[in-house]
């Protein structure tokens, strides 16, 4: 197993069931609970310094989902054309979240989910097996969705266990 496939495969054990695109579902409506429960106050909470607070770690949820739709875009549609990686870290840097209500950021998750959803669900089984290479690792588009998926509930651990034990 190479260094990328056990750093993705971390994501993809958390996906609790074979119905990924089910679990995307879920999954989002699990985030936008979380979310919706918070108030503008707690969205800028972070649980240690230097660490993302609640409303920069949507931002980055809506970014990865961004990228991993888009290679799914690119793969199903058998473009081969590699595409570069993305360096997380630079692009919180550039948020620029004061300028954007929290209100309006869970409505983009929001839309963005049911619109990846609607994609990835109409795709058939070979198309999801089709592969393309990012950030110089081949990947397939089925993979993609249930990195999505994964991804999304390694972030909501985190927020259960680090964030949210601080508004009991």
């Amino acid at each position: 197993m190479t260094e990328f496939q056990k750093y993705i495969q971390r994501y993809l054990d958390l996906v609790p069931s074979e119905n990924w695109v089910e679990e995307l579902k879920n999954s989002g409506e699990k985030t936008l609970k979380i979310y919706r429960d918070l108030s503008e106050e707690q969205s800028n909470y972070a649980y240690a310094e230097g660490k993302w607070t609640l409303k920069e770690l949507l931002q980055h949820l809506i970014d990865a989902e961004r990228i991993f739709i888009y290679r799914a875009l690119r793969f199903s549609r058998n473009d081969q054309t590699e595409l570069s990686g993305w360096d997380e870290e630079l692009y919180a840097k550039e948020y620029f979240l004061d300028q954007v209500s929290f209100k309006t950021l869970m409505e983009e998750f929001d839309f963005l989910r049911k619109s990846n959803i609607l994609f990835l669900g109409n795709l058939n089984q070979e198309i999801l097996s089709r592969t393309g290479v990012a950030n110089g690792n081949e990947i397939a588009v089925g993979t993609l969705g249930k990195l999505m998926v994964g991804h999304n509930i390694h972030h909501l651990n985190i927020i259960e266990e680090r964030y949210l034990i601080h508004f009991k």
